[in-house]
């Protein structure tokens, strides 16, 4: 797997020019298939970067303080204070976990499997889907375009919903078969 990713490099992301890359890039699924014994040192974040745990003495296990938001707090009158958290953790955060959102648990279970399924896909298959930093649409493994940027342990698929204007599902994978029509019911 090491190979393919060598290529992987060489080649700039696959179906996009290095140009638009500031360096090459190299899909954390091969790094880690290709048998490396640590993490590389661009994917390691400073301690004051990282978030933090929290000792939660009435659980067994520590929390991470991910901010979470309760979206049920959008209808009556705690919607400016839910727009406030929703602001805040979007500044300081740039995502955080939503609850009482109102997407059926059966809906989430299958959008879930077709994701892991684009995921198992062939490297080369993914790649046809591959991102730009003009758009950021599509499976990457970068989120910056700065040079020498810190780096996230993760592959994505970035897709718009909304506004509708952006929204190209033509953009989304067609393998596995069902992912565009269960990703649109969301």
């Amino acid at each position: 797997m090491a190979k393919q990713c060598q290529q992987l490099e060489v080649a700039g992301g696959g179906a996009l020019p290095q140009a638009d890359w500031p360096e090459p890039i190299q899909r954390v699924q091969c790094l880690a298939e290709s048998g490396i014994s640590e993490l590389p040192p661009r994917y390691v974040r400073p301690e004051n970067e990282r978030p933090t745990i929290i000792d939660n003495h009435h659980d067994t296990e520590p929390v991470i303080s991910i901010p979470v938001v309760d979206l049920s707090g959008l209808e009556g009158p705690d919607r400016q204070e839910t727009m406030r958290k929703i602001s805040d953790a979007c500044e300081n955060w740039g995502f955080f976990q939503v609850i009482n959102h109102g997407v059926p648990l059966k809906v989430i279970q299958r959008a879930r499997e077709v994701g892991r399924q684009f995921f198992d896909l062939p490297l080369e298959e993914k790649q046809v889907y591959a991102n730009s930093p003009k758009t950021y649409e599509g499976y990457g493994s970068r989120l910056g375009i700065e040079k020498g940027a810190i780096l996230d342990w993760g592959d994505y698929f970035f897709q718009h919903f909304l506004p509708l204007s952006i929204k190209d599902v033509n953009k989304w994978p067609a393998k596995p078969t069902a992912y565009r029509y269960i990703i649109n019911s969301l």
